[in-house]
């Protein structure tokens, strides 16, 4: 009786173990699934507005509407800032989502003259923990194919941008290194940084 007992619980234990591999397998299907149907459904809208008719306000107006649905914009600045974040007062903090927000939508409307005609494919997905990679081509008239990997939080109710990734580059990353480099040649002013930020957005507004 003792060793049947012992099989039952190591069977039931193996039996419980594979239920477990396959539904985060099952899991992790279901989240690369949303995650590609995410970013297809967002670059169609992106290049919709970007190859669509209309002026710079409008379109600023429609890629403003996208970039609030899809992109983590909060988390991402946090991100950005780092252990800076931490030590920013609670006004500061705000001050600095509002025009980290008014930076990145400056960023894109920026160049919508450089994306007219842009196409894009989406290749495969690469299920990683928290989030999924949707590795996609991104093509523009006489310039090269861009690998872009559109990097999904998968941890809310909604899926999020919180990364994009251009030949192997993270945006925020390389954002993350510029504003700590920014800082550490001006005192760790986070007002310093502010004013640069709102520079960019003035700059970006003069090139549209």
């Amino acid at each position: 009786m003792l060793h049947r007992r012992i099989f039952l619980n190591i069977a039931a234990g193996a039996w419980l173990t594979r239920a477990c591999l396959v539904g985060r397998a099952a899991h992790a299907d279901q989240g690369a699934d949303r995650a590609e149907a995410f970013v297809k459904t967002t670059g169609e809208k992106l290049v919709g507005v970007v190859n669509g008719p209309g002026g710079p306000q409008q379109k600023q107006r429609a890629l403003t509407e996208i970039i609030d649905a899809t992109v983590d914009v909060d988390g991402v600045a946090q991100f950005c800032l780092g252990r800076f974040w931490r030590q920013a007062t609670p006004e500061q903090q705000h001050r600095y989502l509002e025009t980290f927000h008014h930076v990145l939508v400056s960023n894109i409307t920026s160049k919508l003259g450089e994306y007219q005609g842009v196409r894009f494919t989406v290749n495969r997905t690469i299920p990683g923990g928290d989030t999924v990679k949707v590795d996609t081509t991104v093509v523009r008239p006489n310039n090269p194919a861009t690998n872009v990997q559109w990097v999904i939080g998968e941890s809310s109710s909604a899926p999020k941008i919180i990364d994009v990734i251009a030949e192997g580059t993270s945006l925020r990353l390389t954002q993350r290194s510029d504003y700590a480099a920014y800082l550490s040649h001006n005192n760790n002013s986070i007002d310093a940084l502010i004013g640069a930020m709102r520079q960019q957005v003035e700059q970006n507004q003069a090139k549209g």
